[in-house]
């Protein structure tokens, strides 16, 4: 499996965006280098692909395999990219407040501490349905990150598609997110036009 190991703020500073998208919560220092020269179209559209990457975790391989299964599915492609993305079960296991970054999301779900519908399941990029339910693993509970989650958990707030059990340390996924949900910077119609030259 190949991990993108790319220091978190200086891909955020290259991108020119904030690390809060990605879950880390402190600023770089340094200034970004002045842009001389006007990005090309083409620039843009890679840009806003690389965004959308790395807030996400995905390689080029998989987000292209998203990409042509959105293109697939009834409606808009880039909505319907952006869908996918979000619909993670590293993803959903961060949106909930289990961990703080996709990366410690993904590291949860593959170390086996998380189970949709009562199966365990260690696939980050599993794609759950409406009417699945995420929750920490029994036998996980017990461990010291896990303890004195539960009052975590009922502070945090929780995107509208996802409600939120603190008690059992679980979410239920309501229904499945619209483009509307998704707060991510990302002009997902720039990454349609580039993928469709």
């Amino acid at each position: 499996m190949a991990i993108d190991k790319t220091p978190v703020l200086k891909r955020c500073r290259s991108l020119g965006m904030s690390p809060a998208f990605v879950g880390v919560m402190k600023e770089s220092n340094r200034q970004p280098k002045r842009q001389f020269k006007k990005k090309s179209e083409y620039g843009m559209q890679l840009a806003e692909k690389q965004k959308a990457k790395f807030i996400y975790g995905v390689l080029e391989k998989q987000f292209r395999g998203y990409y042509e299964k959105a293109k697939k599915m009834e409606g808009i492609a880039g909505s319907n990219l952006l869908i996918l993305l979000e619909r993670r079960l590293d993803n959903v296991v961060y949106r909930l407040g289990l961990a703080h970054t996709r990366r410690q999301a993904r590291q949860l779900v593959t170390h086996g501490h998380i189970a949709v519908n009562g199966k365990r399941l260690d696939i980050p990029s599993a794609l759950v349905k409406a009417g699945d339910v995420v929750s920490v693993m029994e036998n996980s509970r017990s461990s010291a990150y896990f303890k004195g989650m539960a009052e975590v958990l009922g502070k945090t707030s929780v995107p509208a598609w996802i409600s939120v059990d603190a008690q059992n340390l679980s979410g239920k996924v309501d229904r499945l997110p619209v483009r509307e949900d998704i707060d991510v910077p990302v002009e997902e119609q720039m990454i349609v036009e580039l993928y469709s030259k």
